[in-house]
C-alpha cells in the first residue's frame, strides 16, 4: 500500500506524540499513539473524558493486536477474526498488558479493526491508534470536518481529511467473553 502524503503527515504527527482529528465509518474520531502517556492525557483533557472511562483501540489488521489476543481461545480468536474488519468493536480482556491510561478502571479493552479506507492506510503506518469519537464528554459526535474545528480550534495538531464510511451508527460494542452487547450499532 503507497500511502498519500496527507495520511503520510498524520502519522508523523502521531508518532511525534500529537493529537489528531480523522475520518472513521460513522463519526469523526480523535486519536492519538496509545503507548504515548503524554498524548492520551492530551487527548482526554481536550474531550473532557475521565481517564477511567477507558479508550477504543482501532487497528487495520487483526494481528496488529497479536500482542493481545494470541493466547485468547481458539473460539475467540475465530469470532473476532469473523467480525473483522467491520463496525464491530469488542471488550477483549488485556491481561494487563496496556497501560492504565488506555484501560481505565477496566478489565477488558476496547478494539477494532476498522474498513475505512484511510484509517486503515493511517495504522498501517502507526499501529494501533486510540479511537474515540470527535467530541467533547456530552456533546453529539462529530459527523463533519466543520464541527470538529467547531469543537476543537487550536486544540489538535492535525486533521486528517476525508470522507466518513457511510455508516449511520457507531460501531457495535459486545463483551468477547459474555457475547453482551454493550452499546448497538
Amino acid at each position: 500500500m503507497i500511502s498519500s502524503w496527507r495520511v503520510k503527515r498524520a502519522a508523523k504527527i502521531v508518532r511525534d506524540g500529537g493529537v489528531i482529528a480523522y475520518p472513521t465509518e460513522a463519526v469523526w474520531g480523535l486519536g492519538c499513539d496509545p503507548w504515548n502517556e503524554d498524548a492520551v492525557y492530551r487527548l482526554l483533557a481536550i474531550k473532557a473524558r475521565p481517564v477511567e472511562k477507558g479508550l477504543i483501540l482501532v487497528a487495520d489488521n487483526i494481528r496488529q493486536f497479536d500482542f493481545l489476543l494470541a493466547d485468547l481461545p481458539q473460539a475467540w480468536q475465530e469470532r473476532l477474526a469473523a467480525s473483522w474488519p467491520g463496525p464491530n468493536t469488542w471488550l477483549v480482556p488485556h491481561q494487563n498488558r496496556l497501560p492504565e491510561w488506555i484501560t481505565g478502571q477496566h478489565d477488558s479493552v476496547a478494539l477494532r479493526v476498522t474498513d475505512h479506507p484511510l484509517v486503515r492506510e493511517l495504522c498501517a503506518l502507526t499501529g494501533p491508534l486510540v479511537s474515540t469519537s470527535a467530541n467533547p464528554a456530552g456533546r453529539p459526535a462529530a459527523r463533519s470536518r466543520l464541527r470538529v474545528e467547531q469543537y476543537f480550534r487550536g486544540e489538535l495538531a492535525g486533521v486528517l481529511d476525508g470522507k466518513l464510511g457511510g455508516r449511520r451508527n457507531p460501531s457495535l460494542i459486545r463483551d468477547l467473553v459474555t457475547g453482551q452487547v454493550v452499546r448497538p450499532s
